[in-house]
């Protein structure tokens, strides 16, 4: 079942009266694996040509190879994408590359010793357990901790994808969709392909509601709406994000819920979803998100770090889609967690 809540930001006091709330509504000693299908022993150790299928069609390359190396920490996989050992139709193609109907996959072999290093860590399965707040045969609705990647990569063995994978004993499951390692907020999986496809369909065609908080550096003191074309640099370590004419179309809309001098409460909604997005644009309008260490302000993230603020503070905070299948709202909140409402109140206490 799914938690039905409205859609409006809260105030203040609802905010800090309800930071503990989504404890009343979720169980995690209910949240176990629906199936534990078993799936057939595949032979890593020789060289695989795989066809990919209809249902597999408009797949990542790196989400199809999760699933066809089970076990394999996420870290191998993207090392035989970068290194040139996977091919598609006899090309090298990026992690991103998305997969077409019979299209013929290349897949080196993968030692046991590789192999042996399988599933996620049994403290992140937990960690991550209790934060489900909602789940159906179709998908599962998390509200994600700063701090933990949603995938493996780029030096991170493990995600939160991982992690549901070893809890729901199954590599069917993927995410909806993404969210930084360092916001906080809801998170959308799905169990199975079709699921998965069908929710990407609703963000692409606009039919996701999101909704963020974040406190910025600066006083946001009324409405604002940022249009500014995103271009992502991909040759760039880490990647980066810029406002770029050529760039792809992008919009956010900030609005203040609490303003100050130095720091402002707002409430964010985005009609797209680029990589980065809220943190570009709100750096770009001299209003970056406090903690941000790649677009942030470096003398405001240094006075926070002075009061013990180590993360960034943007916060997933509200979801609503039509369900694909049935056409029911589905709508989801989570309360700000419990290390940005301390500071939010260091910030109040700062400023009397």
């Amino acid at each position: 079942m799914h938690v039905l809540m409205p859609t409006t930001l809260l105030d203040r006091n609802f905010l800090v009266a309800s930071l503990f709330n989504i404890a009343s509504y979720c169980d995690p000693t209910k949240h176990l694996p629906i199936t534990n299908q078993m799936k057939p022993e595949r032979d890593f150790r020789q060289v695989r040509q795989v066809e990919v299928t209809v249902h597999q069609d408009g797949q990542r390359v790196d989400n199809f190879l999760h699933s066809q190396l089970a076990g394999v920490p996420r870290s191998l996989v993207y090392r035989i994408l970068r290194t040139g050992q996977v091919r598609v139709n006899k090309g090298r193609v990026k992690p991103s590359h998305r997969l077409a109907t019979g299209d013929v996959v290349r897949i080196p072999p993968v030692s046991e010793k590789a192999r042996s290093s399988t599933g996620a860590p049994a403290a992140l399965v937990e960690q991550i357990r209790k934060t489900i707040i909602a789940e159906d045969s179709r998908y599962i609705v998390i509200d994600k901790p700063a701090g933990v990647a949603v995938h493996g990569g780029s030096g991170i063995s493990f995600g939160v994808i991982d992690a549901m994978q070893s809890l729901y004993d199954s590599t069917d499951i993927s995410l909806g969709h993404r969210l930084d390692r360092n916001t906080s907020g809801l998170l959308v999986l799905a169990r199975d392909r079709p699921a998965a496809i069908a929710f990407q369909e609703q963000l692409k065609s606009g039919a996701v509601e999101k909704h963020y908080q974040a406190i910025l550096c600066g006083a946001l003191s009324e409405r604002l709406q940022v249009d500014a074309p995103l271009k992502k640099f991909e040759s760039i370590e880490p990647v980066q994000v810029r406002v770029d004419p050529t760039g792809k179309s992008a919009r956010s809309h900030f609005y203040p819920i609490e303003s100050g001098a130095a720091f402002s409460l707002a409430g964010i909604q985005i009609e797209t979803g680029r990589t980065h997005q809220i943190r570009v644009h709100a750096a770009h309008s001299g209003l970056p998100v406090l903690g941000d260490s790649r677009y942030g302000n470096w003398a405001c993230n240094r006075a926070a770090a002075s009061l013990g603020f180590k993360r960034m503070f943007l916060h997933a905070s509200e979801l609503t889609f039509p369900d694909p299948f049935t056409g029911d709202v589905r709508a989801y909140r989570a309360s700000q967690q419990p290390s940005f409402k301390s500071a939010l109140d260091n910030i109040a206490a700062s400023n009397r």
